[in-house]
């Protein structure tokens, strides 16, 4: 796993964005109308000091439609709850699963060829943050 964390914020980089809608399905010509201008710092991140991003390897969370080669966004001050993707260490190693603690502290796998990861006590387990998106490698 490969983390980056975002640089000192020195300049806003406004993008456009166009007011009309992209269908999906039958394609129409795009208009020049710009809505406003957004800069994606100000999208996906909240708390800036306390977010990075890791590119994410192997596949077992697919079924979450992470996959190989996506970026996540991580917010390391927030409180992971049940449900939650989080970024956890075990035994040093880095991974990025769905927290569950009930009925018990997991980290499941969502591929089902992998099987959770139970904890006797949620010391043993060290969160690192939580996943707020997912930029999606080019397929």
């Amino acid at each position: 796993m490969i983390l980056y964390t975002p640089a000192e914020h020195q300049q806003n980089i406004d993008l456009p964005l166009f007011l009309d809608r992209v269908p999906c399905g039958f394609p129409s010509p795009a208009q020049d109308y710009v809505e406003s201008r957004l800069d994606l710092n100000k999208l996906l991140i909240a708390h800036p000091s306390a977010t990075y991003f890791v590119r994410v390897s192997g596949h077992s969370m697919t079924d979450a439609n992470i996959n190989e080669g996506d970026l996540l966004v991580i917010d390391s001050s927030l409180t992971a709850v049940h449900d939650d993707i989080v970024v956890a260490a075990i035994d040093g190693e880095f991974t990025v699963k769905k927290l569950r603690t009930r009925p018990s502290v997991q980290l499941v796998a969502m591929n089902p060829h992998y099987s959770p990861i139970t904890f006797n006590d949620e010391e043993s387990l060290e969160i690192f943050g939580v996943v707020t998106f997912i930029i999606y490698a080019a397929r």
